[in-house]
């Protein structure tokens, strides 16, 4: 399977609380919310197409608790995640929780890393990260992410915990898809594709056609 990861950031990086006032106040952050006033139906449709391509979700600690309090409460038919999100199976890393809330969840716990391994060499479509970026950044330093969706919101929120902070391990990757939303969202594809390459520029020539 593929492990993918979806992540909301701000132009100037920030990915934490993106959703709601309070969904994410850690370390004093009082910026909450600050990508619900882009979203727009076509950011929705495609937000759906990607879960659809999900076999299973991969949460943090703190996103899964927040997921698995809000999810089952969403009741409507019409909502084109609840069913996808409440039925998938669900693997939790954690080192302090050994049972999940949100059926059907696996605890993944001590050597993450290496269950993942395992759980990527079976057969299936994608294995799929929403938020978590703190999992997420020890996942990327290990080389595990296949692909990075970005969901760039146009604000500067100024301050909280970036998905690529100072020290981040550097990667190159591929764009693999690019387009915006009506509400002004830049959705970007990555393929993962190993360090970074470096070079020095003399001239037009050095620059490849398109």
């Amino acid at each position: 399977m593929k492990l993918t990861l979806t992540q909301f950031v701000s132009l100037d990086g920030v990915s934490q609380g993106p959703g709601s006032p309070d969904e994410d106040t850690s370390g004093g952050f009082t910026r909450c919310g600050w990508f619900v006033p882009h979203m727009d139906q076509d950011f929705i449709a495609q937000a759906s197409r990607w879960l659809d391509l999900a076999d299973a979700l991969l949460l943090g600690q703190r996103t899964y608790t927040a997921f698995a309090r809000d999810w089952p409460l969403i009741t409507d038919p019409q909502d084109p995640f609840t069913t996808r999100m409440n039925s998938l199976p669900k693997y939790l890393a954690s080192n302090t929780l050994t049972a999940g809330s949100w059926d059907p969840t696996t605890v993944l716990s001590g050597d993450i890393n290496t269950e993942l391994r395992e759980l990527k060499a079976a057969r299936g479509g994608e294995i799929q990260i929403h938020g978590s970026s703190t999992l997420a950044q020890s996942l990327f330093a290990a080389g595990l992410i296949d692909e990075l969706r970005l969901v760039v919101a146009p604000v500067v929120v100024g301050s909280g915990r970036r998905l690529f902070p100072d020290g981040a391990t550097p990667a190159g990757l591929r764009l693999l898809a690019s387009r915006t939303t009506p509400g002004g969202l830049a959705l970007h594809s990555y393929q993962l594709t190993g360090p970074p390459g470096y070079a020095t520029y003399t001239g037009v020539r050095d620059v490849p056609s398109s």
